[in-house]
C-alpha cells in the first residue's frame, strides 16, 4: 500500500467519525430498515460513509471500496452497500432537512433557481437506456436559457437561503418550465421573499404565491415591459448566492457525472450530494467558521 493511499484511509476515517457524529445528533436510531439479522454496519453508518464518500468528490463505488479502510470494508459488500443506501433515501433526505432548518432558524429570504443535468450527448438520446425503466420519470430534452444550452437529461429546481443552505429541492425532467416547481414549493414556504431571474417571471404566480401563503415572489422586469423598473442590486447580488452553489455542487460534489442505470439510484446520488454539502456546512456552524467555506477539512 502506497503513502498516498495510507493519506486517503486516513483521512475519510476522519471524515466519516465526524460526520457520523453529527447525523447522530438528528437521529437516534442507529437502524431503519427492515431487516432479519441486524447488519454489521448500522443504517446510520452507511449513510456516513456515503457522505464521506461525496465530500471527498469520491463518486464511483469501485474507486470508494479501493480507499475504504478494512475497519468499515470488512462490515459491508459492495452489492449489499449499493442496495441499502437506495433504500435510505427517505431518511437521507429527512436529515438532509433536519439540518437544513437548522441552519436557516428564522430566515425569510430565499433564491430559487433551475440548474441543467445532462445525462448523455443530445446525438445519443435515442439509443440510451439509462433512467428510461418508467416513462414517467425517464429524461427528456431541454433547453438552458442562461447557458444557452440544449441538453437531454433533467432539471435540478431547488431553493436555498439567503446564507446559501438548500432548502428544498426536486429532480423534473428537462422539458419542465422553471415555472412550475412553484406550484410544488408553495406550501413549504409562508410569510417570505423569494428572489427568482426572468424564468420566474410571472404576474399569475406571483399572485397566487402572495394570497395563498404571503410569499412575495421578487423576479426581475423584462426591459420591454411596461413601467420597467430595473431590480435593486442588493436582489441581483443575493441571487449569486444559488448560482455559487450550484458550482460548488459541480466542482466538489462532481454532480453532473452519473454512473447511475436507474431514475432511484441517479436521484439516490443527487440527494447524497446535496446531503453531504449540507452537513459540511453544519460541521462549518458547530466551529463557528463560515459555513460556505465547503472544501475546509472538516477535522
Amino acid at each position: 500500500m502506497t503513502i498516498n493511499q495510507v493519506n486517503k484511509m486516513n483521512n475519510f476515517i476522519t471524515k466519516y467519525e465526524k460526520i457520523l457524529e453529527i447525523l447522530k445528533q438528528f437521529e437516534t436510531k442507529s437502524n431503519f430498515l427492515n431487516q432479519i439479522r441486524c447488519p454489521r454496519l448500522s443504517d446510520i453508518e452507511l449513510i456516513a460513509v456515503d457522505l464521506t464518500a461525496e465530500s471527498l468528490s469520491i463518486d464511483s463505488e469501485y474507486q470508494l471500496f479501493r480507499i475504504l479502510p478494512d475497519l468499515l470494508s470488512s462490515r459491508i459488500e459492495r452489492s449489499v452497500y449499493n442496495r441499502r443506501r437506495r433504500k435510505l433515501f427517505s431518511v437521507k433526505e429527512r436529515i438532509r432537512k433536519a439540518m437544513s432548518d437548522k441552519l436557516t432558524g428564522t430566515e425569510n429570504y430565499f433564491i430559487v433557481d433551475s440548474m441543467p443535468l445532462e445525462i448523455c450527448k443530445l446525438s445519443r438520446s435515442s439509443r440510451t437506456t439509462i433512467c428510461k425503466e418508467n416513462y414517467l420519470t425517464k429524461p427528456s430534452k431541454g433547453y438552458c436559457a442562461s447557458q444557452k444550452l440544449h441538453f437531454y437529461g433533467y432539471k435540478l429546481h431547488a431553493v436555498c437561503s439567503a446564507q446559501g443552505v438548500f432548502s428544498d429541492f426536486e429532480l423534473t425532467q428537462a422539458a419542465v418550465h422553471d415555472i412550475h416547481y412553484l406550484k410544488n414549493i408553495k406550501n413549504n414556504f409562508s410569510s417570505c421573499v423569494l428572489l427568482g431571474d426572468k424564468g420566474y417571471l410571472s404576474a399569475e404566480y406571483q399572485l397566487d404565491l402572495f394570497t395563498s401563503n404571503n410569499i412575495v415572489l421578487e423576479v426581475p422586469m423584462r426591459v420591454n415591459q411596461h413601467d420597467y423598473e430595473k431590480q435593486p442590486y442588493l436582489f441581483r447580488k443575493a441571487r449569486k448566492r444559488i448560482e455559487t452553489l450550484f458550482s460548488q455542487l459541480c466542482d466538489q460534489f462532481l454532480i453532473r457525472r452519473n454512473y447511475a442505470k436507474s431514475f432511484d439510484g441517479y436521484k439516490n446520488r443527487i440527494l447524497s450530494k446535496i446531503t453531504a454539502l449540507t452537513v459540511i456546512q453544519m460541521i462549518n456552524r458547530l466551529l463557528n467558521r463560515n459555513i460556505n467555506n465547503i472544501k475546509t477539512l472538516v477535522v
